[in-house]
């Protein structure tokens, strides 16, 4: 992976105000009518967001290719899912596996924790101490990888260079 430069991290609240926008216009289908209520909405979710989520820094080329790593995995999850619950056999070994993170705390950790799953058959459990505890639906497959992979686009995302000596101890 190459190595990316940790920017000072500053307050910009007009890519956060935009991409507040950007929500609200989504999940009312950009409905003209929305916007009375949505405008005060959008500027107390920056107040909000501002003093309660420390400033973070985006690599913002990276988001598209981490919606690309979402929707893949997302589909590849589906069908993992609906494979297991049509199989006559259902091949599961359910079990609680411990990933140390290299992310640091705050908003990385808590974005990975909720990115994970989407990855077949994952969901995470308990985020504490550095360490992440996902429940996987087959301890036997591959799912480290994954989540090292799901890791290292996270940190892509937000522009931080992640200790490679620490994965997957």
């Amino acid at each position: 992976m190459e190595t990316l430069t940790v920017k000072t991290r500053r307050f910009y609240p007009v890519p956060r105000a935009l991409l507040f926008l950007l929500i609200w216009w989504f999940i009312t289908n950009g409905d003209p009518a929305s916007w009375w209520i949505g405008i005060p909405a959008v500027v107390l979710a920056l107040i909000v967001s501002s003093t309660m989520i420390s400033p973070v820094f985006f690599v913002w080329s990276e988001i598209p290719r981490f919606v690309a790593f979402f929707l893949w995995h997302s589909l590849l999850g589906g069908v993992d899912v609906a494979r297991r619950d049509f199989s006559p056999s259902l091949p599961i070994a359910p079990g609680l596996l411990e990933y140390p993170l290299r992310l640091p705390p705050g908003l990385p950790q808590v974005f990975m924790a909720n990115a994970v799953g989407l990855l077949p058959g994952t969901l995470s459990a308990e985020l504490q101490n550095n360490v992440l505890s996902v429940h996987v639906l087959d301890r036997r497959s591959d799912v480290l990888t994954e989540l090292d992979a799901v890791e290292c686009s996270v940190a892509r995302m937000f522009g931080i260079p992640l200790d490679n000596s620490q994965a997957m101890e």
